[in-house]
């Protein structure tokens, strides 16, 4: 079994004679200074790194983080800097601690002999198996560099199509959880303070009033409960996603038809097979096995079930313009578009075309997206604040019309 790696501090001199200190990652502080050695470094102190006494954890690597250093890498390539040292730059250059860690264990992988592609397939929940497929192509075909930038583009674009649907629905959801937390606040503290002036009234009240009471009384008496079970419905939930293909696939298909939303998850797996596999045919990935990498990351069930009949059809010798067709689920401007490519031997440029306009297409229904929805927030918020707001003074107002 493999002992893992491990964070050394290091302090020596290097081929000039000048200090240098680092971080190095090695099993052990024996092979660390082997590794040093052969950078060319005289090691005189090395030792782990220490963990400060109070830590909330290392922020954890995320995809617009890889996003960073692919372009980086790439731009490193293309300015001739050789792989080592450019990883050794890239290294130095970030501030987060995992992604530092992550990219000096990868470098030493490189440094000791192992190809690029290799060294990142040891790490899955960070480079996929498109990722490593497009770099092993550009390391077979010597276009390294030409192949990294390819990479960072179609990193760079798919992470700014899924920050951008983000952005629209956060922002709804984030006020309807603040009206929904303001209302209980309302339910909980003020309620409770009208309901002590009313009870000296000596008349009936409204019946929306009494409503309003009854709900204030139940949440004032099981809003621990009620917590409780939104915490459990939400971590079942993310458990069952996570856990449950036949749930997660689902639940795919019923995003599909919510309105307007639906709208734009549809245009944004679009895009994604677009990119996908434009980026890995010009790559010169077969086209086969482009399908295979691009069912992969379509992101959807329904569109990924629809990608593999297409690649099945296409190993059995049918035009992929048929097989695209065939499925009945993509748009009429792709089916022309790819029989086009097919037609005129630029199927890459094709397909890179309609991706750029689904693209185009997600970013201007997010744009407007906002618009469209703060009516419906609007609404929600009448509902719940101004609602309860109404009901605790309906009966001051109708005492103030008796007197």
């Amino acid at each position: 079994m493999a002992t893992a790696n491990t964070v050394f501090v290091w302090s020596g001199t290097d081929r000039n004679g000048r200090k240098s200190t680092g971080e190095l990652l090695a099993s052990s502080a024996a092979i660390a200074r082997v590794q040093l050695r052969k950078q060319g470094v005289a090691a005189k102190t090395v030792k782990k790194k220490s963990k400060p006494l109070l830590s909330l954890g290392a922020t954890p690597i995320k995809a617009a983080d890889i996003a960073i250093f692919t372009r980086q890498l790439a731009t490193m390539m293309k300015a001739r800097v050789p792989l080592v040292q450019a990883f050794d730059i890239v290294a130095e250059g970030t501030d987060h601690q995992k992604m530092r860690e992550l990219i000096t264990t990868i470098r030493t992988d490189v440094a000791s002999g192992t190809g690029l592609a290799g060294s990142l397939a040891k790490h899955p929940q960070y480079f996929d198996e498109l990722f490593c497929s497009l770099v092993a192509s550009g390391e077979n075909s010597g276009t390294l560099e030409v192949m990294l930038d390819r990479v960072a583009t179609y990193k760079e674009k798919t992470e700014a199509l899924k920050a951008k649907i983000k952005k629209a629905l956060t922002y709804p959801a984030a006020v309807i959880a603040v009206a929904v937390v303001v209302t209980g606040i309302l339910l909980v503290k003020v309620v409770p303070q009208f309901a002590e002036t009313f009870r000296g009234f000596g008349a009936d009240l409204p019946g929306f009033t009494l409503f309003v009471l009854a709900i204030s009384e139940w949440v004032q008496s099981w809003w621990f409960m009620m917590l409780l079970g939104l915490f459990s419905a939400s971590y079942a939930f993310s458990q069952a996603k996570r856990r449950n293909k036949r749930f997660a696939d689902w639940l795919d298909g019923v995003s599909l038809k919510i309105p307007i939303i639906g709208n734009v998850i549809h245009d944004a797996v679009i895009a994604r097979f677009s990119r996908t596999l434009s980026t890995t045919f010009a790559a010169g990935v077969p086209l086969v096995e482009a399908l295979d990498s691009t069912a992969g990351a379509a992101g959807n069930a329904l569109y990924r079930r629809a990608i593999r009949q297409i690649r099945d059809d296409v190993t059995a010798g049918t035009a992929l313009a048929i097989a695209v067709r065939s499925t009945g689920l993509f748009p009429t401007m792709l089916l022309q578009m790819t029989s086009i490519g097919e037609e005129s031997g630029s199927l890459d440029d094709m397909l890179g075309k309609v991706a750029d306009h689904y693209e185009a297409t997600v970013d201007a229904a997010v744009d407007s997206l906002g618009s469209l929805m703060e009516p419906m927030i609007m609404s929600i918020l009448g509902v719940l604040v101004g609602g309860l707001m109404v009901a605790m003074y309906m009966p001051i107002f109708m005492l103030g019309s008796v007197m």
